[in-house]
C-alpha cells in the first residue's frame, strides 16, 4: 500500500510539473517587447514630436525672414514704378523730368532682375515674363523719348504723341502688375504668420492626443497587469494553484514575474500537500491508541468465545454452536470495519468532489472518534436544521477537517464536558455553516488570531505540531469556505465553518434564466 502511494504522490507532481512547465514555455514563447522599451518608445515619442515642431517653426520663421525681405523689394520696386509715373506725367506736361524718369524706370528693372527667381515663385513664370515685357518695352519707348527731337512737324508731334499713348499703356500695366506683386506678397506673409500661431495649437492638440494613448498604455500594461497579479495572489490566499497562462501575444518584465508565481505556486503546492499527508498520519497516530483500545473489544469476545467453542464443543448443542460461530463473524466483520475506517482516513488520494450531506459526513467523524469521545467522557451531539442542500466538496479532506476539530475540542474539554455540532444555513448565502463548540476553557483573546498560523500550538511539547488548524484552513480555502473562531476564557471556544451550497440542476436553471 505504501509503494502505490508514493507512485501515486510521484505522478501527480510529474504531473503539476508538466502544468508549470507548459505554462512556462507558452509564457517565454511570446516576442519580447519590454516595458522599458516602450516607456522609452513613449518618451523618444514626445521628444520626436517637440523636435518636428521647432524645426517646422524655425522653417516657418526662415522662410517669413525671407518673405519680409522680398516684400520691401517689392514695396521698393512699386514705389519705383509710382514715381516713374509721377515724372512721366510731368514730362509730357512740362517737358521735364525725363532723366528722374530714367532713372527710376532702370532702378526698378534692376530689382526686377536681382529679384527675377523670388518673383517667379510669386507672380508665376507667364506673369513675369509679362511683367518683364512690359517694363523692358517701357524702357525702350524712353530711350526713343530721350532721343525724339522736339517736335517741330506734324509727323513728329503724332511720333511723340504715340510714344506717350504706348508709355501710358505700359505704365498702367507695370503699375497694376507692382500692386498685384504686393498684395500676393502681403497674402503670403499673412498665411504664413498665421500658422505661426497654430502650429503651438497643433503642437498641444497631438501632444494631448500622444499623453492620453501613453497613460491609457501606462494603465493597461501596468496598473492592469499589476491588478491581475493582485487577483492571482488572492487565488493563492484561497488556495487555488492554478498556474498563470499568457494573456497577451508578447512577454515583458511580468511575465519574468509570472514564471517565479508559477514557480512559487509549485513549490506551494507540494508542501501544501506533504503538509496535509503529515497532518493526517499524525491525526491517524492519535488515533491509534483510541483504535486499539476499540479492537481490544472484539478481539477479546472472539478470543473467549473461541475459547469456549474449544473447550465445550462436544457439550454444546447444534444452536449454541452456531449462535457461537455468529458470534465470532460479528465481532471480526466489527473489527474489520474498525480498520477499514482508519484506512480509509489515512489512505492519500487525489482530491475527488462529490455531494455530501453534512450531518451523515459529521456521524461518520464521529463514528471515527468515537472511542475518544468514550474515553474523554464528553457528550457529543449533532443538531440538524431540517430540508439542508448538499455541499460539494472530498469526503476525506473534510474529514480530516472535522476530525481535527472534534480532537482539538476533547483535548481542551473536561472529563464530562459536551461537545455541541451545529448545521444550518449561513448568513452569507449560498453557504453552509457547522458550528463546533466545546465546553473547555477556552483561548486566550491575545492568542486567537494566530491559532491558525502554521507551527503555533498551545498544547504541550510533544502533543501537537501546530498544523492541525492551519492545515484545515487550507482545505477549506480550496473548497471555496473558510473557519473562523469564537472563544471565551473558562466557557469554550466555537469553531464555524463555512461551505457553500452544491447548486441542483435546477438552480442552475433559474440563474441561467434570470
Amino acid at each position: 500500500m505504501a509503494k502505490a502511494g508514493d507512485e501515486k504522490e510521484i505522478g501527480n507532481a510529474v504531473t503539476a510539473e508538466q502544468v508549470e512547465l507548459l505554462a512556462q514555455k507558452a509564457l517565454e514563447q511570446r516576442p519580447l517587447i519590454s516595458i522599458r522599451f516602450r516607456l522609452m518608445a513613449g518618451f523618444l515619442s514626445f521628444f520626436l514630436l517637440a523636435v518636428v515642431m521647432i524645426i517646422t517653426t524655425i522653417i516657418i520663421l526662415q522662410q517669413l525672414d525671407i518673405r519680409m525681405q522680398f516684400l520691401v523689394i517689392a514695396d521698393k520696386y512699386t514705389n519705383e514704378i509710382q514715381q516713374a509715373r509721377r515724372f512721366e506725367k510731368n514730362y509730357f506736361l512740362y517737358g521735364t523730368n525725363l532723366p528722374d524718369l530714367l532713372e527710376h524706370a532702370r532702378t526698378a528693372q534692376e530689382l526686377l532682375q536681382s529679384s527675377n527667381s523670388e518673383l517667379e515663385s510669386v507672380l508665376g513664370k507667364n506673369e513675369l515674363n509679362t511683367m518683364t515685357m512690359h517694363l523692358e518695352t517701357y524702357m525702350n519707348l524712353l530711350e526713343q523719348l530721350k532721343i525724339q527731337p522736339v517736335p517741330g512737324t506734324q509727323g513728329e508731334q503724332e511720333n511723340i504723341t504715340s510714344i506717350e499713348s504706348q508709355l501710358r499703356m505700359h505704365g498702367s500695366q507695370m503699375v497694376d502688375y507692382a500692386f498685384d506683386l504686393s498684395a500676393k506678397e502681403r497674402g503670403n506673409v499673412s498665411q504664413m504668420f498665421t500658422w505661426v500661431r497654430r502650429i503651438p495649437l497643433i503642437f498641444l492638440f497631438f501632444l494631448l492626443l500622444l499623453m492620453i494613448y501613453f497613460a491609457n498604455l501606462l494603465t493597461r500594461q501596468i496598473i492592469g497587469r499589476l491588478t491581475r497579479l493582485m487577483s492571482v495572489t488572492e487565488r493563492i490566499a484561497n488556495g487555488d494553484f492554478t498556474p498563470i497562462m499568457p494573456e497577451r501575444r508578447y512577454r515583458d518584465e511580468f511575465t519574468n514575474l509570472n514564471l517565479a508565481l508559477n514557480h512559487m505556486m509549485l513549490e506551494l503546492d507540494r508542501h501544501q500537500q506533504k503538509m496535509i499527508q503529515s497532518h493526517k498520519l499524525l491525526a491517524v497516530g492519535n488515533l491509534t491508541a483510541g483504535v486499539a483500545h476499540e479492537l481490544n473489544n472484539p478481539i477479546n469476545n472472539i478470543t473467549l468465545t473461541a475459547a469456549m467453542l474449544e473447550e465445550d464443543y462436544q457439550q454444546l448443542s447444534d444452536d449454541e454452536r452456531l449462535e457461537m460461530i455468529h458470534d465470532l463473524g460479528h465481532e471480526a466483520e466489527r473489527s474489520t470495519q474498525i480498520v477499514r475506517n482508519l484506512l480509509d482516513f489515512a489512505r492519500e488520494s487525489e482530491m475527488t468532489t462529490e455531494q455530501l450531506d453534512l450531518k451523515q459526513l459529521l456521524n461518520d467523524t464521529i463514528r471515527l472518534a468515537a472511542n475518544q469521545i468514550k474515553l474523554s467522557k464528553v457528550k457529543a451531539e449533532i443538531n440538524s436544521k431540517v430540508n439542508l442542500p448538499l455541499i460539494h466538496g472530498d469526503r476525506r479532506q473534510l474529514q480530516q477537517v472535522f476530525l481535527n476539530l472534534i480532537l482539538n475540542a476533547l483535548d481542551a474539554s473536561p472529563s464530562g464536558g459536551t461537545l455541541k455540532m451545529t448545521i444550518e444555513r449561513a448568513q452569507t448565502a449560498g453557504y453552509l455553516e457547522v458550528i463546533v463548540k466545546d465546553s473547555g476553557s477556552g483561548i486566550p483573546q491575545h492568542i486567537l488570531p494566530r491559532i491558525f498560523d502554521p507551527f503555533f500550538t498551545t498544547k504541550p511539547t510533544g502533543r501537537g505540531t501546530g498544523l492541525g488548524l492551519s492545515v484545515s484552513l487550507g482545505i477549506l480555502k480550496q473548497h471555496g469556505g473558510n473557519i473562523e473562531a469564537e472563544s471565551t476564557p473558562g466557557k469554550g471556544t466555537s469553531f464555524t465553518v463555512l461551505l457553500p451550497v452544491a447548486e441542483t440542476p435546477a438552480e442552475l436553471k433559474e440563474q441561467a434564466d434570470s
